[in-house]
């Protein structure tokens, strides 16, 4: 018993444990959801806000050297008046020309002659310089103008361009060259990718936390729901969620809330069966012991009392016998594998037997059991012994919830392409909110009475192998009508279609009225 009771303890443990290192797996998923979006969002919008920066820091750039190119250009123009000086006077009209500009602050202009000298310079210098790219440019370009941008000798990052006067019919007469310092241009680059580096980290700071927010409306009720469905998932079908929300998130927690109900009424279904079901074998169990006793001892003492004992425990092994089939069929029910073998069956005799089992329960409980069917029926394609089993369920289940002096009628009729079977009590009746529920397995809707509460499930099942009906109307206290539905075989020896009929039971008797 000590053995017994450790092993017992030990299984406990290890499905505790089992269960909490599932909820773990879960909770680290449920946390796995904010890396994971981190990673594949956060991380993503963080490159494309580093991409975005740097294309527009390439546009801007390029739009602010673009702009003092432009206005460069339009201001060198002043100098294109040079391309009609002599040679002789070329050098003396550079100087007038660089005297009258107005733009000598803005940027530098240097006029040099045809040999490439310095002969004009805004700065007031006409040192040449030390190397001249734009000017070698231009002489080599077909258009006449060639620009370079970097560092001169002394460190300065400049822009220059130098562009080649135009031959008027007196020689070349030179060419102007301007330059200007890059640095407001950096400074001014400088300014605008601040502002832009900010804008890009109050969209990703934006971006973070309205993520963060949306990430934990998700995360959080997620991990509610991981929480609620480990204690459902542990036996505690009371935990419920509250949905916060109309979204899917508030979806799941209806179905979540509405799974623990199910198997809440379902756990109270399988323990009043397991219930049931005990008492049911207990009760034929004591029996059989008790005559079995009470027989051994009155071998060769008293016959009759002997005679008793075996017929008693016949009766209650047959019973026990009845029950323990209809758990396994209702258990190949389940698994999908309760078969049936068809031939062409006597319908009348299949009900008249099923019938004559009960004949003495409702004699010794002045029950009034009659049949009203025609003398002769059409033969029905179908499993003799299943179809046995199913009247015998409906029969046993009117004959036992109906009190002395009640009635109980079998009404069979005829009609076109199938038989209807009816089978009316004045029994105790359904309550109306149980109606629909008598055919689920394991539901009794009046637990003070025997049985398992799988008959009627396991009776549907095979009418439908059948392709029949089953039908129940009740009223509470007024009594409980069952009805039954199968096609009949036609001449080719198969069943015709499956019936449609409507709900009202016939009332009219057919026939001559068989007492059984």
């Amino acid at each position: 018993m000590l053995c017994t009771k450790q092993f017992f303890l030990k299984n406990i443990q290890k499905k505790r444990r089992q269960g909490r290192c599932a909820f773990v797996n879960t909770v680290i998923k449920v946390r796995g959801i904010t890396r994971r979006w981190f990673i594949n969002v956060m991380l993503s919008i963080l490159a494309g806000v580093l991409i975005a920066e740097v294309a527009f820091g390439f546009f801007i750039f390029s739009y602010y050297c673009s702009i003092a190119r432009s206005t460069a250009d339009s201001y060198a123009r002043f100098f294109t008046g040079l391309s009609y000086s002599t040679a002789d006077k070329f050098s003396d009209s550079a100087r007038q020309y660089v005297e009258q500009f107005q733009h000598s602050e803005q940027m530098q202009v240097q006029i040099l002659d045809s040999m490439g000298n310095i002969v004009a310079d805004t700065s007031g210098f006409t040192t040449a310089q030390e190397s001249m790219p734009d000017y070698d440019a231009a002489l080599k370009s077909d258009g006449g103008t060639g620009s370079f941008t970097g560092k001169l000798s002394t460190g300065e990052r400049v822009m220059a361009e130098t562009t080649v006067l135009n031959d008027t019919g007196n020689g070349t007469n030179g060419a102007v060259r301007w330059i200007i310092s890059m640095n407001p241009i950096y400074k001014r680059f400088a300014i605008t990718m601040i502002f832009a580096v900010l804008l890009g980290a109050v969209l990703v700071t934006f971006v973070s936390f309205s993520g963060r927010y949306f990430n934990r409306s998700i995360v959080v009720p997620v991990r509610e729901v991981s929480k609620t469905a480990h204690r459902i998932a542990m036996g505690d079908f009371k935990a419920r969620l509250e949905v916060k929300e109309s979204d899917e998130i508030g979806e799941l927690c209806d179905t979540i809330n509405y799974m623990a109900g199910e198997l809440a009424t379902a756990e109270e279904m399988k323990n009043d069966f397991i219930s049931s079901v005990s008492h049911e074998l207990r009760t034929p169990l004591t029996a059989i012991k008790g005559w079995g006793e009470t027989t051994k001892m009155s071998i060769g003492s008293d016959p009759k009392l002997v005679e008793k004992g075996i017929n008693v425990i016949l009766s209650e092994a047959d019973r026990l016998q009845g029950l323990v089939e209809e758990l396994l069929d209702f258990s190949r029910i389940q698994s999908g594998r309760l078969s049936v073998n068809v031939s062409r069956i006597n319908i009348a005799g299949v009900i008249d037997e099923s019938a004559e089992m009960y004949d003495e329960f409702a004699r010794q409980h002045n029950i009034a059991m009659r049949i009203w069917r025609p003398y002769r029926l059409p033969e029905v394609l179908g499993d003799l012994n299943r179809l046995k089993q199913v009247f015998i369920n409906i029969i046993d289940n009117a004959v036992k919830y109906t009190m002395h002096d009640g009635r109980v009628d079998i009404i069979v009729t005829v009609e076109e392409g199938f038989i209807r079977i009816l089978v009316k009590d004045t029994g105790v009746g359904i309550p109306e909110q149980d109606i629909d529920r008598v055919k689920e397995k394991f539901f009794k809707s009046n637990k003070t009475v025997r049985g398992s509460g799988i008959g009627l499930a396991v009776a549907d099942e095979i009418l439908k192998q059948h392709k029949g009906l089953l039908f129940l109307e009740s009223q509470e206290n007024v009594g409980t009508t069952v009805t039954i539905v199968l096609p009949v075989a036609d001449e080719s020896g198969q069943p015709t279609a499956t019936p449609q009929v409507e709900l009202a039971p016939t009332e009219k008797s057919v026939g001559k009225p068989e007492g059984v």
